[in-house]
């Protein structure tokens, strides 16, 4: 049994140089042992020790989740200090709201961060922090740590209201904790046979479930904790697959975003989902075997939480064969009160009490709990006060089966109460309407009329008004006469309001509908347009006067670049899978908003009764049928040319070959700086000829020649790889010369204008094996040898491969390639490497951008 956590450090050193936290930031795989995030943890506590914060006093914790994150986080519990954890996500008021309240000894954050709070409180940076702390580690445990000792507190309002925060001890976690770790220890010994289990976290270490998973269970089990700076379906699948995760944690709003993507891809269909209801588990899983190829055959459970989980989208994911896990809690509880057994899933139920917790349903159908999870303090008007709990008042309502299990059925706060006293369940309107085809989202909330309150549904639609009237038809007739949706409106925007956590932030929906039925607000203004917000943040401009017929690239200034980043963030933000090819056509803002399926007004539309129309589409189907992603060029991104025996050949082939040739017959000059850094380094140049590559490693030092990546234009490498020059010899001897290029160059594609991700992903995995990264960022050869405007990119890829970037200068190819001059040792070259360009975090893509521009440009001068 433990007596408190920090017991957890103590695993943390025994399970020693076994991979703890892999942290995928930017276009790097940062890597931290167990036995690292333990020193981590000490050094804090030192920290502390070091800065007189005593037990009990507060530390704010404001920052996105890191391995560093969790060492600050243990190295307060080691200490007996209060965590104050803050959602990264949250706006800089609650913060500050936050920070007057519990008034901290010191707060941990960023850069960016720490600009925006107006404070004179000590601030410690993370990205600094390994530099600032003590180098040894103090692994000693207060002797005020007990199992009632409060270690946090969470807060969960605070931004319009007084801040009201949730302080949770040792006990209350211990409560959930044991009962599933007494479990955990029946299969240890299986869980050898596919050591190490990985999981994908994707909630903020803020959130008490994302906690759980990524704090308390996982060094139980020797797991590591894989992390990921954004949300990206087209990031996430290829990340399961190749870092070989076992579980995914998140929340239903990412797992919807999943499933668009296997449906778009079309590695699945929605009929053949419908037609395995009947067939055993295992031949469900052989019947979609390309899914579980795509994931990686190790992929088996999605762990749920943190909003309530669809039906559907229950029944897709244990339809294509893998085990989906939901539980339930709340802040209150320490995350958790009932949970599915892993080899036990009880469809469409929200698990069983965990031992030791009392559950029971009361007369008025609201869930109640009792034990000792429950948190008995609060943290308001600047003071911890107690409060005596007996059952504790979740506020949500559920039902007991008769086998024990509990079904979540909403919250009661929203059931809404007509006039005649019936009581209508938004989410059974909800689920009506998500089964309507061209429905992407629905949300219900009351709104008071003369005849008391009354249902309205809010929908983000694909469809005209005539389509979205058949499609509540259709609705309605699923539902009970009494629940019948009677007003309906178009939401303006792209995407609902949602938390960082995936829930719906109804109250800010409800206003907006409320107030357009009661004349206050015109139909088409949306409360902002996220769109337009999106893009000025992209460009850094204003868009005083949006309209829809702006020019992406003339008027909004967006390049190819700019684009990939904006359906990047589109996704992150609205859940919408948009494909480089389709953005990449699309010209105006209209037309990026019809890929995106969202209205450029909003309307309301009113359900009238009419004869039954054809049986729409599933959700699922109607995904399939039109979703805007489209496949893009298949560029190649191959690994084996970093295999030993090939890097041996490559070394000998530069060294023999290569540098002899480039001697002897172009005899260029070397300016180098005194001052190379080991590597791996981004190197940028500007480009003349096909021979600029072979000059700057000709140029280079020996321990940084010996491994370099070479970004080559992706489209003349497709041309290569499937012979399509052309001329005859091109088309018979391109694919050979791709495949020595390859081999002899360790080259890879750099597209011009679509597939970026893919190729700035193998960027940073060429830099994670040591090799440096050549790019020559004009993205085309100049014939006058006058250097160009930098793509954007390069500022973007400086900033995400965090690491230094070396200029180099290319003098005097011009006139050799426009033979003005002999070529043949002619003295009129010059190679010149500048200094390092050192890498800091603080600095924009933009910032990256003219600054490498400007070094590049005094090398040339």
């Amino acid at each position: 049994m433990r007596a408190h956590l920090a017991s957890l450090v103590d695993d943390f050193r025994r399970n020693g140089d076994e991979l703890a936290v892999v942290m995928h930031r930017g276009v790097r795989r940062h890597v931290t042992t167990y036995q690292q995030l333990a020193d981590l943890a000490g050094r804090f506590s030192a920290e502390l020790l070091r800065r007189g914060i005593a037990p009990g006093e507060r530390v704010v914790l404001w920052a996105e989740n890191s391995a560093e994150w969790i060492g600050v986080f243990f190295g307060c519990v080691l200490r007996g200090v209060l965590v104050v954890p803050l959602d990264a996500a949250g706006a800089p008021t609650f913060a500050q709201n936050v920070i007057q309240e519990v008034n901290p000894r010191l707060i941990i954050t960023d850069a960016e961060r720490a600009k925006a709070l107006a404070t004179e409180l000590p601030i410690l940076e993370l990205a600094g922090m390994n530099r600032a702390l003590p180098s040894e580690p103090d692994f000693t445990i207060d002797p005020t740590v007990t199992e009632g000792t409060p270690f946090q507190i969470v807060f969960t309002s605070g931004t319009t209201s007084e801040p009201k925060g949730i302080v949770h001890t040792h006990r209350n976690i211990l409560a959930n904790l044991q009962p599933i770790e007494k479990e955990i220890r029946k299969y240890l010994r299986y869980e050898r046979l596919i050591h190490p289990l990985r999981f994908l976290h994707t909630l903020p270490f803020s959130h008490v479930f994302g906690q759980f998973m990524g704090l308390w269970i996982p060094s139980i089990l020797s797991a590591e904790v894989h992390l990921v700076d954004g949300i990206e379906a087209q990031r996430m699948v290829p990340l399961i697959q190749r870092e070989r995760i076992s579980v995914l944690i998140a929340v239903p709003r990412i797992l919807g975003l999943l499933q668009t993507y296997l449906l778009a891809a079309g590695l699945v269909r929605s009929s053949d989902v419908e037609a395995t209801a009947s067939l055993s588990a295992w031949r469900r899983w052989w019947r979609f075997r390309a899914v579980h190829r795509t994931f990686g055959w190790k992929f088996w459970a999605i762990i749920s939480g943190g909003a309530a989980l669809p039906a559907d989208l229950e029944l897709f994911w244990n339809r294509l064969g893998f085990a989906l896990i939901q539980g339930y809690g709340m802040t209150e509880t320490a995350a958790l009160v009932t949970l599915n057994h892993p080899f036990r899933i009880s469809r469409g139920s929200i698990g069983k009490p965990l031992s030791g917790d009392a559950v029971k349903v009361s007369d008025s159908g609201e869930l109640l709990v009792r034990g000792d999870m429950v948190s008995t303090a609060t943290w308001q008007q600047g003071k911890l006060q107690k409060h005596a709990v007996d059952w504790f008042a979740t506020g949500d309502l559920a039902q007991q089966s008769s086998t024990g299990e509990f079904h979540f059925l909403g919250r009661k706060g929203e059931t809404i109460v007509t006039s005649s006293g019936l009581n209508i369940f938004p989410v059974d309107l909800e689920t009506a309407m998500m089964n309507q085809s061209g429905v992407r989202a629905c949300a219900v909330v009351p709104c008071n009329f003369a005849t008391g309150p009354e249902p309205v549904c809010i929908v983000i639609f694909d469809g005209d008004d005539a389509a979205l009237q058949a499609a509540v038809r259709h609705a309605n007739s699923e539902i009970a006469p009494y629940q019948q949706i009677r007003r309906i409106l178009r939401w303006p925007q792209v995407s609902f309001p949602y938390t960082s956590t995936g829930k719906v932030l109804k109250r800010q929906i409800m206003d907006w509908a409320c107030r357009i039925l009661a004349g206050e607000l015109s139909s088409t203004k949306a409360p902002s347009d996220p769109l337009f917000a999106l893009i000025s943040s992209l460009t850094g401009e204003s868009i005083p006067n949006g309209r829809d017929d702006l020019r992406l690239s003339e008027d909004l200034h967006l390049d190819s670049l700019g684009r990939m980043q904006l359906a990047s963030m589109i996704e992150q933000t609205t859940g919408t899978l948009v494909s480089d090819t389709e953005i990449a056509k699309a010209g105006t803002v209209g037309d990026l908003r019809h890929i995106l399926g969202a209205p450029s007004a909003a309307s309301p539309a009113s359900a009238a009764p009419a004869t039954s129309p054809p049986p729409p589409l599933t959700r699922a189907a109607a995904i399939e049928t039109s979703s805007a992603v489209c496949q893009p060029l298949k560029y190649q991104y191959p690994r084996w040319p970093w295999s030993y025996p090939l890097h041996l050949v490559r070394t000998l082939f530069t060294e023999a070959v290569v540098r002899p040739l480039v001697g002897i017959f172009l005899a260029p000059r070397v300016i180098a700086s005194v001052r190379l850094l080991p590597g791996p380094l981004l190197l940028v140049a500007n480009h003349i000829t096909v021979l600029d590559a072979p000059l700057i490693l000709y140029a280079l030092p020996f321990h940084l020649r010996r491994g370099v990546a070479i970004a080559m234009s992706g489209e003349l490498l497709l041309d290569f790889h499937s012979g399509r020059r052309p001329r005859v010899p091109g088309r018979l001897l391109g694919p050979c010369a791709y495949w020595l290029m390859t081999a002899l160059f360790n080259v890879f594609p750099l597209p011009r204008l679509q597939g970026f991700r893919e190729s700035f992903a193998h960027a940073g995995d060429a830099l994670d094996h040591n090799y440096s990264v050549l790019v020559f960022p004009e993205g085309t050869r100049s014939t006058t040898g006058q250097i160009a405007p930098f793509r954007p990119g390069i500022g973007l890829l400086a900033k995400q491969a965090e690491v230094s970037v070396l200029p180099v200068a290319l003098i005097g190819m011009e006139k050799i390639s426009s033979r003005r001059t002999r070529w043949f040792r002619s003295g009129a070259l010059e190679v010149r490497v500048g200094e390092p360009v050192l890498w800091h975090p603080g600095k924009s893509a933009s910032d990256w951008t003219a600054e490498l521009e400007s070094a590049v440009r005094q090398l040339h001068d």
